[in-house]
């Protein structure tokens, strides 16, 4: 490649050449072989495959000639290889191209607010009965969420939504399953506030913290003054952006650890990316970074005719086009989070992955197919606090 600002001095015979290659490398069908007939006889005439007589060649352009049909085929090589190795499948290294990034953990938040927001987030006296925590739907001992359908509030009713797992929540754009929130702390203050979740009331909470020595203390080294609305929210969301779930298989593949993930998992990521998964699950999280309507091509019956969670994003704006439209969910750590779906109606996550199939791309999902895709998302995993996460026990058995 020319440096900027240089013109490439090109040789015509050698630019017909390398024209001819790339138009038999590019011409490979889905398992990686050659399919352009005309590629290959413009590659034989470009290696002097044809049978004309030509004029005799100066010993120097000999030379010359040898060295380009020596490339060609050096080229050429390289394409067999990679059409041999595509066949038996996925052998591409990942690289720059990739819609995905290796998860890492933070390292620009302050330690202080942390460890306050973590007493904060296992703390009930946060809530208005002191009987509930984040933690109470957020196990941070599992998957960051309770393994039951939907959990139940103060007040008896049953939630819209399947709790969400609270990891990698920092690389959310939207929050929520219809995307309400844009910041932690505006969806903190939501949960802290609302009746059937942990239902206090700012006084309340600001009152409880003062007087705590120990807040009372940690409040002053953190933010220099005592407890108040902002300083609470911050330390929460502080902490919760902390709880980044590193080094999974799948990271280390992408950091070029190419033997991190076996020859089935290879195959669901390949079919996770060639099946369409990776246009709504992508990114750092897989996901969490827009909006898609849940039941595109079929959409599963509803399994509670008394909640309208079914409708989606559009409980919020009231337009017809927001019916069923919900935020993608991000898949990291998916194994250890079950049940699925904005309202947990789906224990496994073979049945999730065939019911995507359906509904999301429109392909009945061979059990093959099935088995490798849900290697691949057991590959996504990660770790926090140095152990690899685990799921709790179904609480809905």
């Amino acid at each position: 490649m020319a440096s900027p600002g240089r013109r490439c001095n090109r040789n015509p015979n050698r630019t017909a050449e390398m024209r001819a290659t790339s138009s038999a490398l590019h011409s490979r069908g889905d398992a990686g072989r050659v399919v352009d007939e005309g590629a290959w006889r413009a590659m034989g005439a470009a290696t002097g495959g044809h049978r004309r007589r030509k004029p005799a060649l100066s010993p120097g352009r000999r030379r010359a000639g040898r060295r380009r049909t020596v490339l060609v085929l050096l080229v050429l090589a390289a394409a067999v290889g990679t059409a041999t190795a595509a066949s038996t499948g996925p052998t591409v290294a990942p690289g720059a191209r990739e819609p995905f990034a290796p998860v890492r953990a933070p390292g620009n938040l302050d330690p202080a607010k942390v460890a306050l927001g973590e007493a904060l987030f296992s703390d009930p006296i946060l809530s208005s009965m002191n009987k509930l925590s984040c933690n109470s739907c957020h196990v941070l001992s599992a998957g960051g969420t309770v393994n039951m359908k939907r959990t139940v509030g103060y007040q008896g009713r049953t939630h819209r939504f399947n709790a969400p797992t609270i990891f990698n929540v920092g690389s959310n754009y939207r929050l929520g399953w219809r995307g309400d929130f844009t910041s932690l702390e505006e969806q903190n203050e939501r949960v802290l506030l609302d009746d059937n979740l942990m239902g206090a009331r700012w006084p309340v909470i600001i009152g409880r913290l003062e007087a705590s020595e120990t807040y009372a203390l940690q409040f002053a080294q953190a933010y220099g003054h005592p407890p108040d609305r902002n300083s609470v929210l911050d330390a929460l969301a502080t902490f919760q952006r902390s709880l980044a779930t590193p080094n999974s298989a799948f990271d280390r593949y992408l950091d070029g650890d190419l033997s991190a993930l076996g020859s089935e998992e290879l195959k669901g990521y390949r079919l996770f990316r060639d099946y369409g998964c990776a246009s709504c699950h992508q990114g750092s999280n897989l996901g969490g970074n827009l909006f898609q309507k849940f039941g595109i091509y079929a959409h599963p019956a509803p399994v509670d005719s008394e909640s309208d969670g079914d409708l989606g994003r559009y409980t919020l704006t009231g337009r017809e086009q927001d019916k069923g439209v919900f935020r993608v969910p991000g898949l990291r750590n998916v194994a250890v989070t079950a049940p699925y779906l904005h309202d947990g109606r789906i224990a496994t996550l073979p049945e999730v992955v065939a019911i995507m199939g359906e509904s999301q791309l429109g392909r009945q999902l061979s059990p093959a197919d099935i088995q490798s895709l849900v290697a691949f998302l057991q590959t996504l995993t990660g770790e926090y606090d140095g152990k690899k996460l685990q799921a709790l026990p179904d609480k809905d058995d």
